[in-house]
């Protein structure tokens, strides 16, 4: 299981984190309407999911609470390279493990290099070469 935490969607703010449809989304816009006479003011929410890149958009409550994934970020050191695969060490735990190489880093890593990656609901994301 991984880690998340429930925030207000009133308090949400472009650049956040939240989960929709079990998937990891970065908010883009958020458009809130001004409560009715006998309802409640209403969050529009488009957000970008970061691991597949689809666009999502949720009309909610804004007293309604959603689920916020926490984001890890951890540097590793790169072991080896074969194709799109990257066999990394954890700088901290000296833990082992493959990782995909995201296609607009294709090109740049190499054995020995560091990288940024992010554990993202489980899932092991690699960001950036250091």
């Amino acid at each position: 299981m991984y880690e998340k935490k429930l925030v207000s969607v009133g308090s949400l703010k472009k650049g956040d984190t939240i989960i929709i449809d079990d998937a990891a989304c970065k908010i883009t816009d958020t458009a809130t309407s001004r409560p009715g006479k006998h309802g409640h003011a209403k969050v529009n929410l488009m957000a970008v999911g970061l691991l597949d890149g689809k666009k999502r958009n949720v009309v909610m409550p804004g007293h309604d609470r959603v689920e916020a994934p926490i984001v890890e970020k951890k540097n590793a050191q790169i072991l080896s390279v074969s194709g799109n695969k990257a066999n990394v060490m954890d700088s901290e735990s000296y833990e082992t493990f493959e990782m995909d190489i995201p296609e607009e880093l294709q090109g740049q890593v190499k054995e020995g290099m560091e990288v940024l990656y992010w554990i993202l609901m489980g899932i092991k994301v690699m960001k950036q070469v250091k």
